[in-house]
């Protein structure tokens, strides 16, 4: 192209391919995309086809020589400089060739806008809110996972039941389904009471610590299996009143069951008996 010139950074030497309008932004003031060295590229134009050498000539100009092996590099990769009122950019020598090149943070170089440190309001937030967050957590966990605690760790339900009074919860024995089982059950009807029921069943639990005592649902079903009546029933219910149902089942231990159902409003031929916790 005509109007297309040549301008070469005197800190990196990369030369630079421009044009006048280009030139005209900020009076010739433009800035090294490479090295980041502010310069006028007017003053620093060059021509890449050398003119004929005059033999007679002992002292040929660098320029006159012959085009330099620099990497040719588009107008995009100059940057104009920061406006007249902005701080001149600091230099110093560069140590490896001692050219004067632009102080620029390596790590920031790409970035958008450099980041801005940390008040000291911050850290002090961040240090107290930490240890804060990191005790409250523990105790809602404590809190959550109390009757397992107090259950598997019997010496740690002192405290629990402690920290529970003042926090209005309570130590319960664990409520785990799966610990227990019916070992045997029976219904049969009452001789000396027509249309009266007898429940019998014994309950099991073989966990090595104490289970809650669970509820019962009792299902009356006719000749088809279909259900005819369903009953639940609490501890309370099943168990005698000399018990202490907040202490559960003993570990490996088992409660005989035995009750007295009246069906004289209902015909049924089988039933089903479940245990579950509400």
């Amino acid at each position: 192209m005509a109007d297309e010139l040549f301008t070469r950074c005197p800190g990196c030497k990369t030369i630079f391919r421009v044009t006048e309008p280009q030139l005209a932004l900020r009076q010739g003031q433009v800035r090294c995309g490479h090295c980041r060295t502010v310069f006028n590229g007017r003053d620093e134009l060059i021509a890449l086809d050398p003119p004929a050498l005059d033999e007679s000539d002992e002292a040929q100009d660098e320029l006159a020589a012959g085009p330099p092996t620099v990497t040719l590099r588009s107008a995009h990769a100059l940057d104009p400089p920061p406006p007249a009122s902005t701080a001149p950019t600091t230099v110093q020598p560069s140590l490896a060739d001692g050219r004067p090149i632009a102080v620029h943070e390596y790590e920031n170089r790409f970035a958008w806008a450099a980041r801005k440190p940390r008040s000291r309001w911050w850290k002090v937030v961040g240090a107290i809110a930490i240890p804060v967050l990191v005790v409250a957590l523990a105790l809602q966990a404590v809190l959550h996972f109390r009757d397992a605690l107090a259950a598997h760790f019997p010496r740690s339900k002192p405290a629990l039941t402690a920290l529970c009074t003042v926090l209005g919860c309570k130590i319960e024995a664990l409520r785990n389904v799966g610990e227990l089982s019916i070992e045997a059950s029976d219904l049969r009807e009452d001789p000396a009471h027509k249309g009266l029921l007898i429940l019998s069943a014994t309950i099991r639990n073989r966990a090595a610590v104490p289970i809650g005592y669970p509820h019962l649902e009792l299902t009356l079903t006719d000749a088809s299996d279909q259900v005819v009546v369903r009953r639940a029933l609490a501890p309370a219910d099943y168990v005698s009143g000399a018990t202490q149902i907040a202490a559960g089942i003993p570990p490996n231990g088992e409660v005989p069951v035995r009750l007295f159902i009246d069906a004289s409003a209902t015909t049924q031929a089988g039933y089903r008996l479940y245990l579950f916790f509400p």
